[in-house]
């Protein structure tokens, strides 16, 4: 099969990489967007069947492209997120090649070679826009669960048909967890919640959705460069947030008030019994502590533009109930609980990528965006550029940066 030359390879044809095409065909940059499954391949085939984006609907912004319809404040299901994105490549005429799995990229003279299961291209540019959600990351100590506990990961969860009757042990507490523990719970399965650090937030603040506050104060736009610590504000869990039509707010509290009872972050298994931490009440303390901070935040901002007329009056939220002495341990043997689901995050799948630009963690390293191989180029991770990096409401604002900064690598590179 014959070698494609091009300028540049787009790996992934999800929000981020799709809104990278649309600015490197505003800059008249050849290229094509490989993407191993059909566009929004993730969002077709690694989400529970529930699952609702997190931001309103008119913060689905991408280049060109917005939200049109009558109910901006609303979340989008899963499938009308799909058909969101299939017509924004319909719409900008996306180049892309579906059923393309990337095997390899690896250098190249003045370049990159990109190998596919369909063929093969030579470019001197490549952006990776395959998003941070590839692999379920399960910790090490799941292969101590006994063999009785079924284990799931939140990646392979659909829906509670899935799980046995009986107690479920969900393993983590942010949007995800939350989200799961209530629908687990609800369908009659108990639910035991372990948590962790986490980061609380209401769904509607003042009469807005959280995220019209995010936006309006500039707090999604704040730069990564502004940022004391980047590396550890990259690792913070996303907010406890929810989309559903009733807006209405997924915290702990919410939890507890359905009859999911919480234990700390799980510290290891041994014997056939789980081994919680007794960092319960103190992780609670900080969410509530930092989500406070954030509304007194809001509502500073709010009085310097003359907002606090037409607006709710400022409120808080109850303090995190935690009961008195969590329990440290759980009887795996016992046969309460039939199923522990992983809700512990995900991680980038980089199996194929042979240039030598992975941290230790298995992360590619990079300045908002701009890996230390010339040419090469990450879209759509965790604060990239911008704390909305990994939004779609984000990907715009990113994908002009580095679009620029990759038209001018271009023109130096044939001088």
């Amino acid at each position: 099969m014959a070698i494609r030359n091009i300028e540049a390879v787009v790996i992934g044809a999800g929000h981020a990489g799709l809104a990278m095409s649309r600015c490197l065909t505003e800059r008249s940059i050849d290229h094509v967007v490989l993407e191993r499954g059909e566009v929004a391949n993730s969002w077709r085939t690694e989400r529970w069947d529930s699952l609702r984006l997190l931001t309103p609907n008119w913060q689905s912004r991408l280049p060109g492209f917005g939200y049109e319809g009558d109910d901006p404040d609303g979340y989008r299901t899963i499938p009308e997120v799909v058909d969101f994105l299939s017509r924004y490549a319909e719409m900008i005429a996306a180049p892309v090649q579906t059923r393309s799995r990337v095997s390899s990229l690896t250098p190249a003279d003045k370049g990159f070679a990109v190998v596919t299961q369909t063929g093969s291209w030579r470019c001197r540019a490549v952006v990776l826009a395959t998003g941070a959600c590839n692999i379920a990351r399960v910790p090490a100590i799941a292969a101590a669960v006994p063999p009785h506990v079924a284990t799931i990961s939140s990646m392979d969860y659909r829906n509670p048909r899935q799980l046995d009757e009986g107690g479920v042990l969900v393993v983590g507490a942010s949007a995800t967890g939350t989200q799961l523990a209530d629908e687990i719970h609800r369908s009659g399965r108990p639910v035991t919640l372990s948590v962790g650090e986490h980061v609380r937030a209401p769904r509607v603040y003042r009469g807005k959705d959280i995220q019209w506050w995010m936006d309006a104060t500039g707090l999604h736009d704040e730069r990564y460069d502004a940022v004391d610590d980047i590396d550890r504000v990259r690792r913070l869990p996303s907010l406890q947030l929810a989309g559903s039509p009733e807006r209405r707010t997924l915290d702990l509290n919410a939890l507890t008030g359905i009859g999911v009872r919480l234990v700390g972050r799980i510290a290891g298994i041994s014997e056939g019994k789980a081994q919680f931490s007794g960092s319960l009440h103190n992780n609670c303390a900080m969410a509530d502590l930092k989500m406070n901070r954030l509304l007194g935040t809001i509502d500073e901002w709010a009085t310097s533009k003359g907002l606090d007329g037409e607006v709710d009056p400022p409120h808080r939220l109850a303090p995190t109930e935690v009961e008195s002495a969590p329990p440290l341990g759980l009887d795996l043997q016992a046969g309460r609980i039939r199923t522990i689901l992983w809700a512990t995050g995900y991680r980038p799948d980089y199996s194929w990528l042979e240039v030598p630009i992975l941290d230790r963690k298995g992360q590619v390293r990079h300045d908002g965006g701009v890996t230390e191989h010339p040419g090469l180029y990450l879209m759509g991770m965790q604060f990239l550029r911008r704390r909305k990096s990994a939004l779609i409401d984000g990907a715009g604002d990113d994908a002009r940066d580095l679009s620029d900064h990759l038209a001018a690598y271009l023109k130096q590179a044939s001088i």
